[in-house]
């Protein structure tokens, strides 16, 4: 395998044969070593974070394909640490699509004078750049289209998208009595053209409550897969 890209929680390998390999890391995004998944640079590493990632990516993707959701994903080693994905264009150097169900975060920052914690935002989707540098600004539907990274009917495509998953997985989460508040997705062009979900869905790209508890990243797995 070739290494392509090294990230902040995962590496991308090509694999010589049409497919690529992502591998999962211990390291996890936040601050000054506390988990946060709206922070955008690495803030702690826990041990077999990783693994845990990956058990709940492989748990999320069967949920969300026996829905119909197109990913890239073609198959999970859990001990290898490692998923094979189909390749896929990420939209100009790749999107953040934030699916609000309940207020918290950086939507509070922003919004507190109108808005208050777990406060009910109805699916609401955002979207960011993906720009370290730039701490990952917002951006609107129509400047997306005037910088030539979506179309309005790719835009469209990839809203519903973000509400169908977030959707699934709060309703899912429930059943286990989590709460949903807000998670982020990516999606890539496949080579025929196809909108697909890209990338990891584990306790790094979302917040989950139970009560007025955050679940962290290594206690959400268990919770989820009921081990």
């Amino acid at each position: 395998m070739k290494k392509l890209y090294t990230g902040k929680t995962k590496d991308l390998f090509d694999n010589g044969d049409g497919s690529y390999t992502l591998k999962l890391k211990d390291d996890a995004t936040g601050k000054d070593g506390v988990f946060d998944p709206g922070e955008n640079q690495v803030g702690l590493s826990i041990e077999g974070l990783g693994r845990e990632s990956l058990r709940l990516t492989k748990y999320t993707y069967e949920l969300l394909a026996a829905q119909g959701v197109p990913t890239h994903l073609l198959d999970c080693d859990i001990d290898a640490v490692t998923m094979r994905v189909r390749p896929g264009s990420v939209f100009g150097k790749g999107l953040e699509f934030v699916c609000r169900a309940r207020a918290t975060g950086s939507f509070l920052k922003r919004y507190g004078a109108y808005a208050v914690q777990g406060q009910d935002l109805g699916y609401l989707v955002e979207v960011t750049l993906k720009d370290d540098d730039r701490a990952d600004p917002p951006i609107t539907e129509d400047a997306l289209a005037a910088l030539g990274l979506l179309t309005a009917e790719e835009f469209a495509t990839c809203k519903a998208l973000t509400q169908q998953i977030c959707k699934a997985i709060t309703a899912d989460l429930a059943c286990k009595g989590l709460d949903l508040y807000d998670m982020k997705v990516e999606f890539g062009r496949a080579a025929d053209g196809e909108i697909m979900l890209i990338d990891e869905i584990s306790a790094g790209c979302m917040r989950v409550y139970r009560g007025d508890e955050l679940i962290s990243p290594m206690d959400l797995g268990a919770l989820i897969l009921g081990e």
